[in-house]
């Protein structure tokens, strides 16, 4: 390891992040005494981001799971976290067993170092890799999957943006950086996104998403914050949504079995959708 990587695994490990606190969340093990500590302030605030954490979690599932049944075998996870339940690749190989290639990438040290951990253990390595890259990087970061050799850029690719733009203030622009990707899919393509919202009508919860927001910022290694539907909506622009289109977490195509919060979707604090390029 070099000495930049090592510094910034140092200063990963004293500081909360979100991926260690979206893996605490989840009953995961891959979080330190000051994530569990961060994350336990924040429940008292809001119950419900456990909720979002959870049916964030089963929609990724579903969604990895539409996508192979539509015929795609190459998945790009843009912020693909600490590996937890139900990573990308182990649902596509329960559905498709061993014909579908992953690239997970993500920016922060322990994130990549569990990632390649759980690749060595659990992966194909000619069909799953993981890269340290930067959602901002645009070109660079997507001649880092081309280079990793497993995805073939003139074949489908299912884009996964799954709880990771709402770690984009509107001054990053984070829209501008999408849509690059976006031109760079083949016809046939997919993008899997989900976002956090809060219902506007419910004032109370919205109120309590702010605190949330200040000590996101504060205190982590990204701030957090939800967008309105049409903001997020925005995300899809040139694509063909697939039905039921954006909606509440829990009602994309649900199975019956894996989301509790079926009954109560808005309490999932997230929507989610999936579009086509065609």
């Amino acid at each position: 390891m070099s000495a930049s990587n090592a510094d910034r695994l140092a200063e990963s490990v004293n500081k909360v992040s979100v991926g260690r606190v979206y893996d605490y969340l989840l009953g995961g093990v891959h979080n330190y005494a000051v994530d569990q500590t961060f994350a336990e302030e924040q429940l008292r605030v809001l119950p419900d981001i456990r909720d979002f954490a959870r049916s964030n979690r089963a929609f990724l599932a579903r969604a990895v799971r539409y996508a192979v049944d539509q015929g795609i075998r190459q998945f790009v996870d843009i912020g693909s976290g600490l590996p937890t339940q139900g990573n990308v690749h182990e649902v596509a190989d329960e559905v498709a067993p061993g014909e579908c290639s992953v690239v997970y990438i993500d920016n922060e040290p322990i994130a990549q170092a569990h990632a390649e951990i759980l690749l060595e253990k659990t992966a194909d390595p000619d069909r799953h890799r993981a890269i340290d890259a930067d959602f901002f990087d645009g070109a660079k970061l997507w001649q880092q999957v081309l280079d990793t050799g497993v995805i073939d850029e003139d074949e489908p690719v299912a884009l996964l943006a799954v709880a990771l733009l709402h770690f984009m203030p509107p001054e990053t622009n984070p829209g501008r950086v999408l849509a690059y990707y976006r031109q760079r899919l083949p016809k046939g393509s997919l993008l899997v996104l989900s976002h956090i919202h809060v219902d506007p009508s419910d004032t109370a919860a919205l109120e309590k998403s702010k605190q949330l927001s200040a000590s996101y910022a504060k205190k982590t290694n990204s701030p957090a914050q939800p967008r309105p539907r049409e903001e997020i909506a925005a995300f899809f622009e040139g694509l063909d949504m697939v039905d039921p289109g954006l909606v509440w977490l829990p009602e994309w195509r649900p199975s019956g079995e894996d989301d509790p919060y079926a009954a109560e979707p808005a309490r999932a604090r997230g929507l989610a959708g999936v579009a086509r390029k065609v």
